[in-house]
């Protein structure tokens, strides 16, 4: 039951930090929405990586290639703006989880991850 629980917490904070990194994007870069906005794009992101990794990650540097633009795809169709956006959005979010992660880590709270923001 504690590994569950555990599971869940990382889940939570992942999420909740990965909504962090895009919302903090698209505060700079878009039509920032609510947070809970910016949450669900996360969900939603990692649910695209999740997919195109499992149907084009085997491909040498295509399948990484098609992996990113499918959670690019998600921030451009949940975020008001064009591809150069979208990927603005999300090298700033992946920033913004990135320090996120590094204060909590900071503070002994390491151990996780930016759900729904890639390579953090």
């Amino acid at each position: 039951m504690v590994a569950v629980l555990d599971s869940v917490i990382v889940f939570v904070v992942g999420a909740l930090v990965g909504g962090i990194g895009i919302h903090v994007g698209a505060l700079a870069l878009s039509d920032a929405r609510s947070y809970e906005h910016a949450v669900w794009t996360a969900l939603i992101g990692a649910l695209a990586w999740l997919v195109a990794s499992a149907l084009f990650g085997w491909l040498p540097l295509l399948g990484t290639a098609l992996t990113y633009l499918a959670y690019l795809a998600v921030i451009k169709w949940r975020y008001r703006g064009g591809w150069i956006t979208a990927a603005g959005i999300a090298l700033v979010g992946w920033l913004a989880a990135s320090i996120v992660l590094s204060l909590l880590a900071a503070v002994g709270l390491g151990g996780f991850s930016a759900l729904g923001v890639p390579g953090v």
